[in-house]
């Protein structure tokens, strides 16, 4: 009789568990190198060498450039879930919650720079994150919309607005402030021109009461 904790399942599962944290660990290096060298730059072979692994070992867990470049799209966006479950709430918290990612982009610079280099890359014709980038981009602007909808059916303001055009607003200033803070963070505080963007809109809109 196998001892407790030392038959087939409980191999495993310990077996998976070392699987994704290597997994984890893999895309942590490849983050680190589209940071600093760009996706397009960036080797495959130098990554599986941070980690200490042959090139057929990273291939194992990733077996192409791509598919370690699309698994990191999306943990990202696993990690930013909280922002998305904003989106479901009134339009004070969504403005809230775009304030508290930036809170905790601030904490993540390495990770915030990685991904704002592949959302530029995307930009070039045949990249292959081109696709889940711009319909990122579309959900969002789609989701942020609908809420100032919401907000303007059940009277939270009582101002006519274009609610696509206060969408891409919203996006743009967070891209750009987060771009401002990337290139100078220690010079440049982005959670409070956040901050003090989102208090200016509440006011125009009559929020701040």
């Amino acid at each position: 009789m196998a001892e407790q904790g030392t038959g087939p399942r409980e191999k495993q599962r310990r077996k998976s568990s070392k699987g994704e944290a290597r997994r984890a660990e893999i895309l942590g290096a490849a983050m680190r190198r589209f940071a600093e060298d760009g996706y397009q730059n960036a080797a495959i072979g130098d990554i599986a060498q941070d980690v200490g692994l042959s090139l057929p070992g990273l291939l194992h867990h990733f077996r192409t450039k791509v598919d370690l470049l699309l698994a990191i799209l999306d943990k990202r966006d696993l990690e930013s879930a909280d922002f998305i479950d904003h989106y479901r709430l009134d339009l004070r918290g969504l403005l809230e919650g775009m304030v508290a990612v930036f809170r905790r982009n601030a904490e993540m610079v390495e990770v915030t720079r990685a991904f704002a280099i592949l959302n530029a890359e995307s930009l070039m014709k045949d990249h292959p994150a081109k696709a889940w980038f711009l319909d990122r981009a579309t959900q969002m602007q789609k989701h942020i919309a609908a809420t100032f909808e919401r907000a303007a059916a059940d009277g939270s303001f009582a101002k006519n607005i274009d609610s696509k055009a206060m969408a891409a607003e919203l996006i743009a200033v967070m891209d750009g402030l987060q771009m401002l803070w990337l290139r100078d963070p220690d010079r440049f505080d982005m959670v409070g021109g956040l901050e003090a963007y989102v208090s200016r809109l509440q006011t125009s809109l009559g929020l701040d009461g």
